[in-house]
C-alpha cells in the first residue's frame, strides 16, 4: 500500500502540474506508474474539456487510454508531441535512467524523443547515485532473434559483465516484444560504469541491437512520491523548458 501511494502521489502530481490548455499531443508510458496518471488525465480533460490527444508506447498503455474515454492516436500521425509521461526502474543524479522492466523500451524512447518534454513518475526508491545501485536487473536491450547469441557474446566481450536472455513466465522460451524481437538482460557492474553516454552508443554500435533501456539525459523533470503521498520534484538543469 505505501509503494501504491507512493506512485499515485506523484503521477497525480506531475498530471496536475504538466496538462493544461497548451498541451495537445501526449506520450502515454507503459508500467503500473502509468495507471493513476491516467486516471488523473482522464480526470482533467472531462473537467476542463481539454482537446487531448493521446499516443501510446504499448499495447497496455494503448487500453488504458481507450478505457479511460480518452483520444488515441500514434507515433504515424503525430511525431512531435508535447509531452511524454512515463515511469522508470532506476533514475540517477544526472537525470539518465533505466527503463525496459516490462520490455516497451524502444517505442517509449521513441515517443520521449518525439516530446518536447519528458517527465518521469516513480516511486522514491527508485531514485539512486548511480544506476545499478539499487535496480539489479540489468539494462535492457532489445535484440533481433537471428542475433541473440552474437550480440549477447559481444556485449560481454566489449563491456564485460553477464547477459541474460529474459525467459517468459507464462510460457517456454523467451520473451518477444511487440516487435516480435528478444531481450537481453545486460547484467553490469555499477562500481565500474558511469559514462552512460558512451556505454549507449557502444550498445548500439552492435549489430543485431535494435534499442537498450538506457534513456541518457532525456528527462526533463523527476516526480518522486514517498510513502506518505508527499512529492518531491527534481528538474534536470541540463535542460531548459
Amino acid at each position: 500500500m505505501p509503494t501504491n501511494l507512493a506512485k499515485e502521489s506523484a503521477a497525480c502530481a506531475a498530471v496536475n502540474e504538466q496538462i493544461h490548455n497548451n498541451v495537445r499531443i501526449i506520450g502515454i508510458g507503459s508500467g503500473s506508474t502509468i495507471i493513476p496518471a491516467v486516471k488523473r488525465i482522464a480526470e482533467i480533460v472531462q473537467k476542463d474539456n481539454l482537446d487531448l490527444i493521446c499516443v501510446p508506447t504499448s499495447l497496455q498503455a494503448r487500453e488504458l487510454i481507450l478505457s479511460n474515454g480518452l483520444k488515441l492516436s500514434s507515433l504515424v500521425e503525430h511525431q512531435e508531441l508535447d509531452l511524454a509521461i512515463d515511469g522508470a526502474d532506476e533514475i540517477d543524479e544526472q537525470f539518465n535512467c533505466i527503463k525496459g522492466g516490462g520490455g516497451c523500451h524502444t517505442q517509449e524512447k521513441l515517443v520521449a524523443f518525439c516530446s518536447k518534454k519528458f517527465i518521469v513518475v516513480a516511486d522514491e526508491k527508485k531514485w539512486s547515485k548511480r544506476l545499478g545501485n539499487t535496480w539489479t536487473k540489468g539494462i535492457p536491450i532489445e535484440v533481433i532473434p537471428i542475433a541473440y547469441k552474437i550480440t549477447k557474446k559481444e556485449i560481454e566481450k566489449q563491456l564485460g559483465g553477464e547477459v541474460i536472455v529474459r525467459e517468459g513466465t507464462e510460457k517456454l522460451g523467451p520473451v518477444l516484444t511487440d516487435q516480435g524481437n528478444f531481450i537481453l538482460d545486460w547484467k553490469f557492474d555499477a562500481s565500474k560504469t558511469s559514462n552512460w553516454s558512451d556505454v549507449n552508443q557502444t550498445l548500439k554500435m552492435i549489430p543485431g541491437v535494435v534499442e537498450t533501456g538506457l534513456f541518457v539525459n532525456m528527462i526533463y523533470k523527476a516526480y518522486l512520491g514517498n510513502s506518505e503521498g508527499k512529492v518531491e520534484v527534481k528538474t534536470n538543469p541540463a535542460i531548459s523548458s
